[in-house]
């Protein structure tokens, strides 16, 4: 089993500084690794040459990409460029993309997770279809975000709704969303019901509201690590106020992928909802996560 780590861009045969803590514990495990040139495989569209450093595998090996977010082709890319030199990413093309857009696994969801709706579009979405998708929430807030991302850290800008009947609010949150976002958007529009989640504090730079959210990492099956999502805020030290994994054990067996990560949270009810899911390989861990403890986790593959 290897992992593949994004090399730094001034120094390829360094791993890239964001993942340089990951590697000291991947090394102290004795876990292999090899580095890719992510700029080859995104900015160049060149996958053989960003895995060009790669050795390849004597025998088919198993692989876990630990690195920046990649849209599903660019993800195929490297999946094929990788299976070439005999490493086989843990989640297949069409897994990638059962977690990273939300349309794909949200059947799967629906009941335990907010209300949403969504729009297939490009920088000229026409206001009228928005709020035809929009008629569902009637006056109830909503965020709005792409495929994969929110503008959160724009929470008032580009983010929340307060009515999702109130037609300038809409549009003046949906034209600003798609400036910030511009080439980084990801295939259309997805809107959700705002749920009142726990609170837990303001973001000290940006502002916006924070909630007491929690990552799930799913490894076959079995949660390997449960953290809080932020860094900042008193989550407590109740374990009480963690999420029960039995809650979403059902969930989880269903989803189709081998690697992904749950994010979910409590609502002021009591009651727990998945906030979304995403690819493990692509999702930031935590700074409160037990990083020795997440890493061992793939020692048995």
């Amino acid at each position: 089993m290897r992992i593949i780590f994004c090399a730094d861009y001034w120094n390829p045969l360094s791993v890239d500084n964001a993942y340089e803590t990951e590697v000291n514990v991947v090394e102290g495990l004795h876990l292999n690794y090899s580095l890719i040139n992510i700029e080859a495989l995104v900015e160049q569209k060149n996958a053989l040459r960003a895995v060009r450093k790669v050795e390849p595998a004597s025998t088919e090996e198993l692989a876990i990409y630990r690195g920046w977010m990649l849209k599903p082709q660019i993800y195929e890319q490297l999946s094929a460029a990788l299976a070439e030199r005999g490493l086989l990413l843990i989640n297949t093309p069409a897994a990638y993309l059962h977690c990273h857009y939300l349309p794909q696994s949200y059947p799967l969801l629906e009941g335990f997770t907010p209300r949403s709706t969504w729009i297939r579009t490009g920088f000229d979405v026409s206001i009228d279809e928005v709020m035809k998708a929009l008629h569902v929430f009637g006056d109830k807030p909503v965020i709005v975000k792409d495929f994969v991302k929110s503008r959160k850290h724009e929470w008032n800008e580009a983010c929340y709704i307060p009515c999702a009947s109130d037609r300038h609010a809409v549009e003046r949150v949906v034209r600003r969303f798609l400036q910030l976002q511009g080439e980084d958007l990801n295939e259309g529009l997805i809107f959700r019901e705002f749920i009142e989640f726990e609170p837990l504090a303001y973001h000290s730079k940006s502002g916006m509201p924070l909630i007491k959210e929690f990552r799930l990492f799913v490894l076959d099956g079995r949660i390997i690590c449960s953290t809080p999502y932020w860094e900042e805020g008193d989550y407590g030290d109740d374990k009480d106020g963690f999420p029960p994994i039995d809650t979403f054990g059902h969930i989880v067996q269903n989803i189709q992928s081998r690697f992904f990560t749950m994010d979910v949270a409590r609502k002021r009810d009591g009651t727990w909802n998945i906030v979304e899911l995403g690819d493990g390989q692509v999702a930031g861990l935590p700074v409160r996560a037990d990083m020795q403890a997440f890493y061992q986790a793939f020692t048995g593959l």
